[in-house]
């Protein structure tokens, strides 16, 4: 029970930090479960945020319910899954009768602009530091390189690119290793 209030406030702590929708929750997720608690590798947390973006939902609750589940099962799940989304619901709650009394005020519009910069700022540094863990070759360079130019030109679901992506590394491993060993992907 101590390890389910544990994932609960957990997630909870990570849906109230969290302001600029799923993306912005990647960096907070990172040193949350990663760096903070453990558990889940870089490389772990990346194949979650895949996951989670090809499956219907919100990365971030996706991501909660894969490491609930990993830790307590299908009850943990629920626990963290609850845990990132009662801070959202209890704050739009909160914030729906009142916003539209304020959202006209220039300091509110501007303190928006600058949450949404700053949003930019934490999404970019999860990028940085998922890319250490994920770009370690020429080989995923390049896979990186086509999805980046295939997603500013295209308009394909990112479901389109992750199945892209996980068959371009499947070929690739057949390419480096023809005898149908495969390779260690660490």
């Amino acid at each position: 029970m101590k390890e389910l209030w544990i994932l609960f406030l957990t997630f909870a702590k990570v849906g109230v930090m969290t302001f600029g929708g799923g993306y912005a929750m990647l960096p907070i997720l990172q040193r949350e479960i990663v760096e903070n608690k453990g558990w889940a590798t870089n490389e772990e947390l990346t194949d979650y945020f895949a996951i989670g973006q090809c499956t219907p939902g919100v990365i971030a609750v996706n991501t909660a319910t894969f490491i609930g589940q990993k830790r307590r099962g299908i009850v943990g799940g629920i626990a963290a899954t609850l845990g990132v989304v009662c801070p959202s619901l209890v704050i739009i709650s909160v914030l729906a009768g009142v916003i539209t009394s304020f959202s006209h005020l220039t300091w509110v519009q501007h303190a928006f602009g600058g949450i949404r910069v700053c949003v930019c700022v934490l999404i970019f540094n999860a990028v940085l530091k998922l890319w250490k863990g994920a770009v370690r070759d020429i080989w995923a360079l390049l896979i990186f390189l086509g999805v980046f130019a295939a997603s500013l030109f295209t308009n394909l679901s990112p479901v389109v690119f992750v199945l892209l992506a996980g068959a371009a590394g499947i070929a690739i491993d057949l390419i480096k290793n023809p005898g149908g060993k495969g390779a260690d992907p660490t």
